[in-house]
């Protein structure tokens, strides 16, 4: 998501400034926005769809045991 927002950045700022000295202007603009982004905490659509569902089956595991500790104390008394 992050590289194509940034290529999209890059290419419209190329349009506008295809035969101008503003080259340099887009490559400060792009290490710019980079630096800025490498230091929010950040993670990829991938990383968090796949925490989700560690998290999604960690839920359903918790619950079948609590229900078995539930049964095991009902036995027990």
């Amino acid at each position: 998501m992050l590289p194509k927002f940034l290529d999209d950045l890059g290419a419209r700022i190329a349009e506008l400034a295809a035969s101008s000295p503003a080259k340099d202007i887009e490559k400060n603009a792009r290490a710019l926005l980079l630096s800025g982004f490498s230091k929010l905490d950040l993670v990829t659509r991938e990383d968090f769809e796949v925490q989700t569902a560690l998290l999604a089956r960690s839920m359903e595991q918790l619950a079948a045991l609590e229900k078995r500790i539930a049964e095991l104390e009902a036995a027990k008394k």
